[in-house]
């Protein structure tokens, strides 16, 4: 493995801010949620706190799969957090990382209901977060000062 640079003029420069400003924002994310590994019940009194206050189709996301499976989704959130942060930062499958990710924040903002409220608009955790890793993960060239295989 070796660091890649190219040009600091390059699309691709920008794109890596944002690649570490994102990865260090899930990183501590995850950090925040380190907890859930061992005990998976503030993730769901969370989502029976959400659950009591839900339109029908989240309360049925909730109680069909999301409640029943938090055991699981506590670990997998934090670990999937933790490891996405780490990639995120130091440019390891960005796509990849970017990509999942997105999925991750969608699934609590639709858990949450958040994200079919007008607040969700001006939400720090909403769109700016999601646009990010959308652009992240449609980007197409190689980031500068990544951690990546040398090609043989």
């Amino acid at each position: 493995m070796a660091f890649r640079t190219i040009g600091t003029g390059s699309a691709g420069a920008g794109m890596r801010v944002l690649s570490i400003a994102l990865g260090v924002f899930v990183l501590f994310m995850g950090i925040g949620k380190i907890g859930w590994i061992t005990d998976s019940a503030p993730l769901t009194a969370l989502l029976g706190q959400w659950r009591d206050a839900a339109p029908p189709m989240v309360r049925w996301y909730l109680e069909t799969l999301a409640i029943p499976g938090a055991p699981v989704f506590a670990r997998l959130v934090t670990i999937g957090e933790l490891t996405i942060g780490v990639a995120l930062i130091l440019g390891v499958q960005v796509r990849v990382a970017a990509a999942v990710m997105f999925v991750m924040v969608l699934n609590f903002h639709f858990a949450s209901d958040l994200i079919f409220k007008y607040a969700y608009l001006t939400n720090p955790y909403g769109l700016p977060v999601l646009g990010g890793l959308c652009a992240l993960a449609l980007h197409q060239g190689r980031l500068p000062f990544s951690v990546q295989r040398e090609r043989r």
